[in-house]
């Protein structure tokens, strides 16, 4: 059974989501605040296949749970935010969560952005394990992207789903509406940036010059496009 972290200072929400979900096959820890949501991170790291933050807490808030997650997990993270804040969004995708789901929403709307990025995270035999490319490694067994000494490239979930559909298409110009698919599952809307910060930030975690990138390339008015040689190896 998966296991989701849920913090959230409404009770009556911790309660409604929680039956919700439990009813949905998964089992849910509950916290109430910055504390008690990092005892419990600390008790179930290992276990734990999802996490949902809400923004606003009493002792702290969801940005700064989300950076002491990511401190010690690649757990894939929902951000809770207020429907008229883009700036919660677009800071929660920068700090390493893998979505966000605008107040007010109904838990039939959570459970699917839940399955979605379960889905999409989920490890399933590949066909080759590694992808190479100018002093990295990427292996899709274990989920993880390596550089040339060896030492673990820290990618969020999306981050790494990003990045494989990046390397498994070199040379192809993607649009964005594909890239969203992808990685969310859905269409990004005219005014959605998310795609734009997670695309900088992956950057920043190749080492690729924001101003002047080499390996994933802005190409005006099309997309983008991953356009360094890549290797395919089962070793």
């Amino acid at each position: 059974m998966r296991k989701i972290l849920i913090v959230d200072d409404d009770q009556k929400t911790r309660v409604l989501l929680k039956t919700y979900l439990e009813k949905n096959q998964y089992e849910v820890i509950l916290s109430h605040n910055g504390e008690s949501f990092l005892a419990e991170l600390h008790a179930h790291t290992d276990q734990l296949s999802l996490v949902i933050l809400d923004v606003m807490l009493p002792d702290t808030d969801g940005f700064a749970l989300c950076k002491q997650v990511r401190q010690r997990s690649n757990v894939p993270i929902i951000m809770l935010t207020a429907s008229s804040d883009e700036t919660d969004r677009i800071v929660g995708l920068e700090l390493g969560a893998d979505d966000y789901i605008a107040k007010p929403y109904s838990p039939r709307e959570l459970l699917a952005r839940i399955k979605a990025i379960l889905r999409r995270t989920a490890l399933e035999t590949p066909s080759a394990r590694y992808y190479r490319f100018v002093g990295f490694t990427l292996d899709l067994m274990e989920r993880k992207v390596l550089d040339n000494a060896g030492a673990v490239v820290a990618l969020t979930g999306l981050d790494f789903q990003l990045l494989k559909y990046f390397v498994e298409h070199p040379g192809v110009i993607l649009d964005r509406s594909v890239l969203c698919e992808e990685t969310r599952g859905r269409d990004a809307g005219p005014l959605d940036r998310s795609l734009d910060v997670q695309i900088s930030r992956l950057r920043l975690r190749l080492n690729d010059d924001g101003k002047q990138p080499a390996l994933i390339k802005t190409v005006r008015g099309a997309g983008y496009v991953f356009s360094a040689d890549v290797s395919v190896s089962h070793a």
